[in-house]
Protein backbone atom coordinates (compact mmCIF):
# COMPACT_ATOMS: atom_id res chain seq x y z
CA UNK A 1 0.00 0.00 0.00
CA UNK A 2 3.02 2.26 0.27
CA UNK A 3 3.24 2.27 -3.54
CA UNK A 4 -0.34 3.56 -3.74
CA UNK A 5 0.61 6.51 -1.52
CA UNK A 6 3.55 7.43 -3.78
CA UNK A 7 1.42 7.14 -6.93
CA UNK A 8 -1.08 9.53 -5.35
CA UNK A 9 1.75 11.89 -4.41
CA UNK A 10 3.03 11.86 -8.00
CA UNK A 11 -0.46 12.64 -9.38
CA UNK A 12 -0.85 15.43 -6.82
CA UNK A 13 2.48 16.99 -7.82
CA UNK A 14 1.63 16.71 -11.53
CA UNK A 15 -1.71 18.42 -10.87
CA UNK A 16 -0.07 21.34 -9.09
CA UNK A 17 2.63 21.69 -11.76
CA UNK A 18 0.03 21.61 -14.54
CA UNK A 19 -1.52 24.77 -13.11
CA UNK A 20 1.70 26.73 -13.65
CA UNK A 21 3.79 25.19 -16.43
CA UNK A 22 2.57 25.57 -20.04
CA UNK A 23 2.90 22.67 -22.48
CA UNK A 24 4.76 23.65 -25.68
CA UNK A 25 3.21 22.63 -28.99
CA UNK A 26 4.64 23.34 -32.44
CA UNK A 27 3.17 22.89 -35.91
CA UNK A 28 4.90 22.92 -39.25
CA UNK A 29 3.06 23.63 -42.44
CA UNK A 30 4.35 24.27 -45.91
CA UNK A 31 4.94 22.91 -49.36
CA UNK A 32 7.65 20.83 -50.93
CA UNK A 33 8.40 20.88 -54.66
CA UNK A 34 11.25 18.72 -55.85
CA UNK A 35 14.26 19.48 -53.69
CA UNK A 36 12.92 22.83 -52.47
CA UNK A 37 10.68 23.19 -49.47
CA UNK A 38 9.02 26.25 -48.03
CA UNK A 39 7.43 26.15 -44.64
CA UNK A 40 6.36 28.00 -41.56
CA UNK A 41 6.66 26.69 -38.03
CA UNK A 42 4.31 28.05 -35.40
CA UNK A 43 4.78 27.49 -31.69
CA UNK A 44 2.06 27.62 -29.03
CA UNK A 45 2.24 27.22 -25.29
CA UNK A 46 -1.00 26.01 -23.76
CA UNK A 47 -1.87 25.37 -20.14
CA UNK A 48 -4.06 22.50 -19.01
CA UNK A 49 -7.63 23.46 -18.16
CA UNK A 50 -7.88 24.35 -14.44
CA UNK A 51 -10.74 21.88 -13.93
CA UNK A 52 -8.52 19.03 -15.13
CA UNK A 53 -5.72 20.19 -12.83
CA UNK A 54 -8.19 20.29 -9.94
CA UNK A 55 -9.35 16.75 -10.70
CA UNK A 56 -5.73 15.57 -10.71
CA UNK A 57 -5.09 17.23 -7.35
CA UNK A 58 -8.24 15.79 -5.76
CA UNK A 59 -7.58 12.37 -7.27
CA UNK A 60 -4.02 12.41 -5.96
CA UNK A 61 -5.22 13.31 -2.48
CA UNK A 62 -7.81 10.52 -2.61
CA UNK A 63 -5.27 7.92 -3.68
CA UNK A 64 -2.86 9.11 -0.99
CA UNK A 65 -5.60 8.76 1.64
CA UNK A 66 -6.44 5.27 0.38
CA UNK A 67 -2.77 4.34 0.53
CA UNK A 68 -2.44 5.53 4.12
CA UNK A 69 -5.45 3.51 5.32
CA UNK A 70 -4.31 0.22 3.85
Amino acid sequence: MKALFFIGLAVLILGVVSLVVPIPHSERSGISVGGVSLGVETRHEEKVHPALSGLMILGGLGVMAAGKRG
